[in-house]
C-alpha cells in the first residue's frame, strides 16, 4: 500500500514540478508571481484536445503544437500584461496577473464550455493502460512510465539550457542584477520573453499529461494546480529551479499519502500543512538560499 502510494505520489509530484519551474523561473528573473501560469497549463490540455479532434493531428504533433502555442501565449502575457508594468510597484503587476488568470479562465469557458471534457482516448496508444512494471503489489502503468520519462527528460533539458547555454547565462545574470545585465549588452526583454515561453511550454506539457492520466479537463483546472505548484515552488525555495522540482515531488507525495492514510478530502490540507511547517522552520525553502533585499 505504502509503495503504491509513493509511486502515485511521484507521478503527481513530477507534474507539479513541471508547473512549479515556470513560477520559479519568472520570479527568479523579474521577481513576479505569474498567477496566470495555471491557466496556461489548462490551455495546454484544451489545445491538445482541439488539435486532435478538430484538425486530426497525430498525438505527438498535437502535443508539440500545444506546447508551442502555450509558449507563444506566455510571451504575449509578458508583452501585453507585464512588460508595461516592469517599473511599476509589484502590487500592480500582481493584480494584473490575477486579472489575466480570471480572463483566461473565462476565455476557455467561451471557447470550450464550462463542463468537464474527457481526453481523446482514441488518440492514446493502447499499451498506456498496460502495466509496465510490477513489484509485488506495486504496479506502474505505461502511462505513468511515460510521465516519469517525459517529466524527468524535460527537467534535465531545462537544467542544461539554464546552465550550459548563452541564453541561460543571460537568465542567471538578470536574476542577479537586471540593470548590470542590461549594461553588459543583454537584451532584457528578449530574455524575459524566452523565460515566459520556456515555463509556459513546460506548463502546457504538464496539463496535457494530467488530462491524459485523469481523462478529464475543465476551464478551472489551472487554479488548483497553479496554487499547488506555487506552493511547491515556495516549499523548494522560490527562485530555485532545483528547489521547484524537489518541492513538486515532495508536495505530490505528501498529498497522495494524506489521501491514502488520513482522508481524501483532507489531502490538500496535509500537503499545505507540510509546506507551512517548512516555511516556519526554513523560510527560504528546502533548497533556497536566504538573500538580502536588492537595493
Amino acid at each position: 500500500m505504502l509503495e503504491q502510494q509513493l509511486v502515485n505520489g511521484l507521478t503527481l509530484g513530477l507534474i507539479y514540478a513541471l508547473i512549479a519551474v515556470g513560477y520559479t523561473m519568472v520570479y527568479g528573473v523579474i521577481e513576479l508571481i505569474n498567477f496566470a501560469h495555471g491557466e496556461v497549463y489548462m490551455f495546454g490540455a484544451f489545445l491538445c484536445m482541439t488539435f486532435l479532434t478538430v484538425f486530426g493531428a497525430p498525438l505527438i504533433v498535437a502535443v508539440l503544437l500545444s506546447m508551442a502555442c502555450c509558449a507563444l501565449m506566455g510571451v504575449l502575457l509578458d508583452v501585453v500584461a507585464y512588460r508595461p508594468l516592469r517599473n511599476a510597484p509589484r502590487l500592480a503587476a500582481l493584480i494584473t496577473a490575477i486579472g489575466m488568470s480570471i480572463f483566461l479562465q473565462n476565455l476557455a469557458m467561451i471557447i470550450w464550455g464550462s463542463r468537464p471534457l474527457p481526453f481523446v482516448k482514441e488518440a492514446l496508444p493502447a499499451f498506456f493502460k498496460v502495466t509496465a512494471l510490477s513489484f509485488g503489489d506495486v504496479n506502474i502503468s505505461w502511462m505513468q512510465m511515460t510521465i516519469y520519462i517525459v517529466a524527468i527528460s524535460l527537467m534535465i533539458l531545462l537544467n542544461v539550457i539554464i546552465t550550459k547555454t548563452r541564453t541561460g547565462t543571460a537568465m542567471r545574470a538578470l536574476a542577479q542584477n537586471r540593470v548590470c545585465a542590461s549594461l553588459m549588452g543583454i537584451n532584457v526583454n528578449r530574455v524575459i520573453a524566452f523565460t515566459f515561453a520556456l515555463g509556459s511550454g513546460l506548463g502546457a506539457m504538464a496539463g496535457i499529461m494530467v488530462s491524459m492520466f485523469y481523462n478529464t479537463m475543465y476551464p478551472t483546472m489551472g487554479y488548483n494546480a497553479g496554487v499547488k505548484a506555487f506552493a511547491a515552488a515556495v516549499l523548494g525555495g522560490i527562485g530555485s529551479v532545483p528547489g521547484a522540482m524537489f518541492g513538486g515531488v515532495v508536495l505530490g507525495i505528501a498529498e497522495t499519502l494524506g489521501a491514502g492514510y488520513v482522508s481524501s478530502p483532507y489531502r490538500d490540507g496535509v500537503a499545505y500543512a507540510i509546506m507551512i511547517l517548512v516555511i516556519i522552520l526554513r523560510p527560504s525553502g528546502l533548497l533556497g538560499r536566504a538573500v538580502t533585499e536588492k537595493a
